[in-house]
């Protein structure tokens, strides 16, 4: 009878024994819940910085890359033998409190958007196009517009309408457009430009462009260097005297051609 409970007795000590006591599971608690709470940390670390990539990206790239768009198709405007009524259009607009302006000019700059009249024929592209930006209310928020690039193929009669457009920004805050006549810092800008009924019309002296965008809200939690999500982006453009030359004369000038250095021996 003695040995049988010394069995159970030597039985239960040996269960006791390899089991966890309180403390080690409590420590092995606290250092798993240290290694959770140290990945947990690098994954935010890493989320911040992506975001924070993508906001000075969108800041440094979205802005200056429409500005550049808008800039290289007006440098590029056809002005020979087009009526000075019909060369470029600029209207002052506003939609839903915001600063929407609108620019139309015909450019040789070639279409960017491929065209075909039927299914049947392939696609073709232009060396003259007519182009415009213009500004939409975007249909899911009124906070903010959207601003598109109009391209028609070729030009016509009506070279202000008519045309596909093709989306560039989707939160848009404002789009000024101011125009001079002449320049100089103490040129005053024009309402309009080439609109019926304008004074001013034909190839302007200076056009200078405002363009005010938004960062995405999903990216407002990170610490960003700049404490604001709304930014603006000016562009000033001098148009070159050629073009109105070739628009008032008629002649297109032809830079002369300057021989090469000859290299002595």
């Amino acid at each position: 009878m003695r040995s049988l409970c010394d069995t159970r007795d030597s039985d239960l000590a040996d269960s006791r024994n390899g089991g966890f006591t309180l403390v080690e599971v409590l420590v092995t608690v606290l250092i798993m819940s240290f290694i959770m709470l140290t990945i947990t940390q690098i994954l935010n670390i890493a989320r911040n910085t992506r975001d924070t990539i993508h906001n000075i990206q969108e800041q440094q790239l979205a802005g200056p890359a429409i500005l550049n768009l808008i800039e290289n198709d007006l440098r590029s405007m056809l002005t020979y033998n087009i009526d000075p009524q019909m060369t470029i259009r600029i209207r002052d607009r506003n939609l839903s409190g915001f600063d929407a302006d609108t620019i139309d000019f015909i450019t040789t700059v070639d279409s960017l958007q491929p065209f075909r009249e039927n299914s049947s024929e392939d696609f073709r592209r232009a060396d003259i196009n007519e182009v415009g930006y213009h500004l939409r209310r975007r249909p899911d928020a009124d906070d903010f517009l959207e601003l598109y690039r109009r391209e028609s193929f070729g030009m016509d009669d009506e070279p202000f309408t008519g045309g596909s457009f093709g989306l560039l920004h989707d939160r848009v805050k404002g789009l000024e457009i101011e125009v001079y006549e002449e320049d100089g810092p103490d040129a005053e800008p024009v309402d309009s430009w080439g609109d019926t009924g304008d004074e001013s019309t034909g190839v302007p002296n200076r056009i200078e462009i405002e363009l005010t965008l938004e960062l995405a809200p999903r990216l407002v939690r990170e610490q960003l260097i700049i404490d604001r999500r709304t930014i603006s982006y000016k562009r000033i453009i001098r148009l070159p005297p050629s073009l109105q030359t070739i628009q008032n004369t008629g002649v297109i000038p032809i830079v002369p051609k300057i021989a090469p250095p000859v290299l002595a021996n």
